[in-house]
């Protein structure tokens, strides 16, 4: 209970000494208060514009591997002119491997192309088309905020069905349902079943299923030539969500692959399983750098702001020299001196700190485009560790110089 007592009456000693010199408190803060204003503020935009580029990529799902003929590689020497000679992947290769795949969740094949999509006189080009079967849902999402989902029969069966965005159900029939409606696709007419959720605007012109439309995929046949010279077929599988399970499927689908086209032992793979996960990855390593350079902005100000602290304490010390010496004499430990003022050089630095991650917040309120600044509850602990950190480490060396003076000294001292 000593210790605990003796600790509040440390913190109540920095507190009245803070606000016994307010003007010099508030300087000395400053620094503290840019330094951590810099880094959570790059952090803050790090993370929202990293989650906002992620889930835009949302239409390649997740824990999804990738039958294709172009590997996902960053690399200087990319044989491109191989890769392209590779025969892309067949409906028999598909059901291949939907037979036969054991680690997988749901395995689907579609092809897709850019086209316009009329309705009377309206019209709305840059349509991304894409054929399906029916197992599409089962890798990937298909979130309908009217209507329904195509049934095996129809996909079967290549009935003229459509599942259209919001932005070109709008387009084409604004102000009035268009769920029943019919639609007209390269001159073939489709009967509108279904309406994707409203996503909003897209970040960075990636594609958006508000501008999406899915079909059969016989009747996307009847429409678009697919194959080698063609609209490349893409067969997809799901994973199961943790790694283990996404490593188990790649290494049997590349097996099975190499089964189904006869490749011996020796030939490499004539095909190429990417996951989505390599996108991801190479995003967040891009904003590992940025995250990085916020570091060193921040941290040459928050060096200043810990010089700052650390001069303040000293004329701190300074100045109160002989109530030090009093307060040893009757019988302060050294420990409730060097409290007294390492809390005093905290408070500083927590101060400066709060301020900083408050001017983030306010920032976050700043209309960007498409682009919404989230202050995380992580970054909020991280700048205050940090301002703790910071305070800790320059107010150390002076507390400590006060907690060992000597009584008798430091009261004869003016």
């Amino acid at each position: 209970m000593l210790f605990f007592q003796l600790t509040w009456e440390s913190f109540r000693f920095a507190v009245t000494a803070l606000k016994s010199n307010l003007t010099r408190t508030i300087l000395s803060l400053l620094g503290v208060t840019v330094g951590i204003f810099a880094i959570i503020a790059v952090f803050t935009l790090v993370d929202s514009l990293e989650g906002k580029i992620k889930s835009s990529f949302a239409f390649l799902g997740t824990n999804v591997i990738m039958v294709d003929i172009f590997p996902f590689e960053n690399t200087s020497d990319y044989p491109w002119w191989k890769y392209f000679q590779r025969p892309p992947g067949t409906m028999a290769e598909y059901k291949f491997l939907e037979s036969r795949l054991q680690n997988a969740e749901g395995v689907t094949i579609s092809a897709s192309s850019n086209a316009t999509v009329q309705a009377g006189s309206n019209s709305f080009e840059g349509m991304a088309l894409t054929g399906i079967a029916y197992t599409y849902q089962d890798v990937y999402e298909v979130a309908l905020e009217e209507g329904r989902y195509f049934t095996e029969a129809e996909i079967n069966a290549s009935r003229n069905l459509a599942i259209l965005g919001k932005k070109i159900a709008t387009s084409l029939y604004p102000n009035q349902p268009a769920i029943g409606k019919e639609v007209k696709i390269k001159g073939m007419k489709f009967t509108i079943i279904g309406i994707f959720e409203e996503e909003g605007e897209g970040f960075l012109d990636l594609p958006s299923k508000d501008e999406a439309c899915l079909i059969p995929f016989g009747a996307f046949n009847k429409i678009y030539y697919t194959g080698k010279n063609g609209n490349t077929p893409t067969i997809a599988a799901k994973g199961k969500e943790d790694d283990i399970g996404l490593v188990a499927l790649e290494n049997e689908m590349a097996g099975l692959m190499r089964a189904k086209r006869g490749l011996r032992p020796t030939e490499e793979n004539n095909f190429a399983l990417n996951k989505t996960e390599f996108i991801q990855n190479a995003i967040g390593s891009v904003f590992d750098v940025i995250s990085v350079a916020g570091w060193v902005i921040g941290g040459f100000s928050i060096l200043v702001g810990g010089f700052g602290i650390a001069n303040i304490m000293f004329v701190s010390v300074r100045e109160r020299t002989n109530i030090i010496g009093i307060q040893k004499s009757l019988g302060a430990k050294n420990y409730f001196i060097l409290f007294q003022f390492l809390f005093e050089a905290i408070c500083l630095s927590l101060i400066g700190g709060g301020t900083g991650i408050l001017l983030v917040f306010g920032i976050s309120f700043i209309p960007l485009g498409t682009l919404e600044l989230i202050l995380s509850f992580k970054n909020v602990i991280l700048g205050l560790g940090v301002s703790s950190i910071i305070g800790v480490v320059a107010g150390i060396v002076p507390a400590t110089l006060a907690a060992r003076m000597d009584p008798v000294e430091a009261i004869r001292t003016a």
